[in-house]
């Protein structure tokens, strides 16, 4: 490779090779855990097949007696939502709020018998959902899984650059692995040629995943003040409380929307005003919710349909479709006494910028457009593995003993215009990318190249020195 070319081959095997080093760990447990993810419907429906095929020999309760019943097995909790049953035969699911915790109460709408109780974030789902999002570590996690997020888009966008053919002699290593000739050979096919059919979709879905992440969620919200395309209200959340639905603040999405509602059973269904100094219990009859239920079910919401009192200042219910594919999602506010329809925002009314992250989230969750879309994320992901799998394995057999493996740099590397303006562009997009990627580099100018058993460990000493 000349010295002239650009940018320098050697260089960008270098970076890929740190990149790949740190980020295959996180890959393997993002990619299996998003893998389950996808699925995330057939499993819940398998988790609750018990609860959705129940015996009606009578009229159904209405759904204040429902709720009442769930409030009862907790005494003292207060009322979060009611989701409408799906089918005839689906047990009524209440979310109330005993102490801290959200507990979900699987409540028959005939007998009115509690059939199981579960906290809302012990639910498989959620704590998949938690791993994948933040590694079980909250907001330090989201933190972590958004640097690994970063360095996996460098990974692979340099890993396109390294795989780019240019003496190829026919399609073999480039459009298909060559599985005969050696292990060599073999285990290096597998990594370029995976790597290149399933680049793009990776990198989609890291760059769809971003909104959730907490620092770059933060960014995002502050370039969206900045450009006056900020909105009130978002439909996803980039911070654990509002993901665990401990924040009913404006601007609180997901589960975190209407989760601090406090309508308790021992006084009579009652909800606690949170405006400013206020204590006052303002008395609500149980009785309301088979009015907001009336008016809500004939609209043929897609499901899950749920239904939420009064949170924060806003005296309004709420119901929404919270269906998985988000460009069919719902949000009605209801009149308090009558259940009337004040307001409904469907997808398309939404702002441009909210509905194009809608379309990639619902994309990235394998909601988009049905089984297809599971089944390309699916591929995506397990290619993720095969990838990381494959560069560990290239990694072990080309290490030496004593050495870490790293490409050496070359000798006179020259300043390239081109590579650096695209190191700004990425750290402009990717702003946890450039604070680590600044860290990284005084680290090793003012540390890590002044030890020379370190330097030759880690493969700093120029080739040929």
């Amino acid at each position: 490779m000349s010295e002239k070319s650009w940018p320098d081959y050697r260089a960008v095997w270098r970076w890929h090779f740190y990149a790949g080093l740190f980020c295959i760990p996180f890959v393997i447990v993002l990619s299996i855990s998003g893998l389950i993810y996808l699925f995330k419907p057939q499993i819940e429906a398998w988790n609750d097949r018990n609860y959705d095929n129940l015996q009606m020999t009578g009229p159904l309760k209405p759904a204040s007696q429902q709720v009442a019943a769930a409030l009862t097995a907790f005494p003292g909790s207060s009322f979060v939502s009611y989701e409408l049953p799906e089918f005839d035969s689906s047990s009524a699911r209440i979310v109330v709020k005993d102490g801290e915790t959200q507990m979900r109460a699987y409540t028959h709408p005939e007998s009115l018998q509690v059939l199981h109780t579960v906290p809302e974030n012990s639910r498989l789902m959620r704590w998949i959902f938690r791993l994948h999002g933040e590694l079980l570590m909250g907001d330090r996690g989201s933190n972590l899984v958004e640097l690994a997020a970063c360095w996996t888009i460098v990974l692979l966008i340099t890993g396109l650059f390294l795989w780019w053919p240019r003496n190829a002699k026919g399609f073999g290593g480039v459009l298909y692995p060559r599985l005969f000739k050696g292990s060599g050979i073999f285990w290096r096919d597998i990594h370029s040629v995976v790597g290149m059919w399933i680049s793009f979709c990776a990198i989609f879905l890291l760059l769809t995943g971003l909104p959730w992440a907490k620092f770059w969620g933060d960014y995002f919200k502050q370039v969206r003040q900045v450009t006056g395309t900020a909105v009130a209200k978002q439909d996803w959340a980039n911070s654990s409380r509002q993901k665990s639905g401990e924040d009913d603040s404006p601007g609180a999405a997901e589960h975190g929307e209407h989760a601090n509602h406090n309508v308790n059973s021992e006084h009579g269904g009652a909800r606690r005003s949170k405006g400013a100094g206020s204590a006052e219990i303002k008395p609500i009859d149980l009785a309301v919710i088979d009015i907001m239920v009336a008016n809500v079910a004939p609209l043929k919401l897609d499901a899950p349909v749920i239904i939420s009192a009064p949170g924060g200042r806003s005296p309004k219910w709420n119901a929404k479709s919270n269906t998985a594919n988000r460009t069919r999602r719902v949000t009605i506010d209801l009149d308090p006494k009558t259940g009337a329809m004040l307001s409904r925002e469907n997808f398309e009314d939404r702002h441009w910028v909210d509905r194009a992250v809608g379309f990639g989230i619902a994309a990235h969750e394998g909601a988009l457009f049905g089984w297809l879309n599971q089944l390309l994320g699916a591929l995506t992901t397990l290619g993720l593995v095969l990838l990381s799998a494959s560069g560990a394995v290239l990694w072990w057999r080309r290490r030496d003993q004593g050495v870490l493996g790293a490409p050496r740099p070359m000798l006179n590397p020259r300043i390239s215009w081109g590579l650096i303006s695209i190191i700004v562009l990425l750290g402009i997009c990717l702003p946890l990318f450039a604070v680590s990627l600044v860290f990284v580099l005084l680290v090793e100018w003012l540390l890590l190249s002044r030890i020379r058993s370190v330097q030759t460990w880690l493969g700093l000493m120029p080739a040929g020195s």
